[in-house]
């Protein structure tokens, strides 16, 4: 296709980003809400990162395709990205599933997704469409992408993450030949195909496509009226392009944005409790592994009108202290002690309880005397006076859920559940 001059591609292309999952493997955190709407990294969703790489990387057209209790999220996008303006040629629409193909069918897969919306892309008239996951933490720039698409004349072009070999057994892998074409689509192989010329690793698939539209659309309107199909971008249609056109695999490190502090590509699904935990308490390394403080690729969110972090009370062992930790805005931290911990807008811990390895999510209230190590609470949750939390693994099993690596998520279903139990 023609590139018109004088432009960047991303000006001619929107993001669809899938946001519909409810994200199962993070257990209560999604009982309320789905995957994307999870709060990370103190005032951010998870569906924040897709969102700003589209907007840094120039796309001011997006569409997100919502479906699992979908109301979090669908508030959050009002509140927090309501500034497209239609008059400059911008648009975020948010598509929830809606019966607009007939009174008993929702979204069912990801290209049946976008296939219920043709009408909104064509109305759009744009000429590439990046598809994208709405629940993974990354900073990227798709221009990139949208640039090898164009000059590799693929049908799609999906982006990929180089990981060592074996670790490629839980991804879809991609087996390439020299010139990065994709030749076959492995989903989780025993044994993953290497890299030419680097047979140590392996290319994982991100779950980002790019198409150009047209292309796209034909190919979603056949797969429609395909009865054998699943309807879906990874199980149905990224196969039949590999096997009957020409499919091209782009590299992350690549268009991965990098501050000069990352020194490697930094890529994180958060889809289970150990992993939400971890990611979020690498934030608070001296130097952690992804940089939010790179003002010339900021992850934009709603920003809460709120007064400044507090901390009250210096005597010994009552000193309102916190190290190695990040804490946000609206938060009293009274006469409690606060390490290597991550508390979101909002929270209240005090006085002599003890944080360590703590991810709190907003308005969560800590009792005095409590004793907090490596869990994730919930938002709005008011730890009773006194819990001891990450010392005995049998009793916080007993009351919480805690997993294999000993992270113990606490919700306040759980802690009533408790009370009620020793009452």
């Amino acid at each position: 296709m023609k590139v018109k001059p004088n432009t960047r591609l991303s000006s001619q292309a929107m993001a669809f980003v899938l946001a519909g999952g409810r994200g199962s493997r993070l257990k209560e955190l999604t009982d309320t809400r789905a995957k994307p709407a999870v709060y990370f990294g103190g005032k951010t969703r998870i569906i924040d990162f897709a969102l700003s790489n589209a907007l840094n990387s120039g796309i001011r057209k997006m569409a997100i395709a919502t479906q699992y209790k979908a109301h979090s999220l669908i508030r959050h996008m009002q509140r927090g990205w309501g500034f497209f303006r239609a008059e400059r040629n911008e648009y975020l629409d948010i598509l929830p599933a809606s019966q607009r193909v007939s009174e008993n069918k929702w979204y069912l897969g990801t290209a049946d997704a976008v296939m219920q919306n043709i009408d909104i892309v064509d109305s759009y008239g744009v000429e590439y469409v990046v598809v994208l996951a709405g629940d993974h933490i990354y900073k990227m720039d798709y221009e990139i992408m949208l640039q090898q698409h164009v000059a590799t004349g693929a049908d799609v072009t999906i982006g990929c993450l180089t990981v060592p070999r074996m670790q490629a057994v839980a991804f879809g892998v991609m087996h390439v030949d020299s010139a990065m074409r994709i030749t076959d689509f492995l989903e989780k192989p025993a044994d993953p195909p290497s890299i030419p010329g680097d047979p140590a690793h392996a290319l994982a698939s991100m779950g980002i496509y790019v198409f150009n539209w047209a292309f796209l659309r034909d190919l979603l309107i056949r797969d429609s009226e395909d009865s054998n199909s699943s309807h879906d971008f990874g199980m149905d249609l990224i196969p039949a392009i590999v096997k009957n056109g020409k499919a091209v695999a782009h590299r992350f490190s690549e268009s991965c944005v990098m501050s000069g502090l990352e020194t490697e590509p930094y890529w994180r699904d958060v889809g289970t409790i150990d992993a939400f935990w971890q990611a979020n308490i690498d934030l608070t390394d001296f130097v952690p592994k992804l940089d939010l403080y790179d003002q010339s690729w900021p992850i934009w969110t709603y920003g809460e009108i709120v007064p400044p972090a507090k901390f009250i009370h210096d005597e010994d062992g009552r000193r309102g202290s916190a190290v190695s930790s990040l804490v946000s805005g609206d938060c009293i931290v009274s006469g409690s002690a606060v390490s290597n911990s991550l508390l979101f807008t909002g929270c209240r811990t005090h006085s002599f309880a003890s944080l360590e390895y703590v991810v709190a999510l907003p308005k969560v209230v800590v009792g005095r005397k409590a004793q907090l190590k490596n869990c994730v609470i919930d938002r709005g949750v008011v730890i009773p006076e006194g819990l001891v939390v990450g010392q005995d693994p049998d009793l916080d099993g007993k009351w919480f859920r805690r997993t294999e690596a000993g992270v113990v998520l606490i919700t306040q279903a759980m802690l009533d559940a408790r009370a009620k139990a020793l009452n």
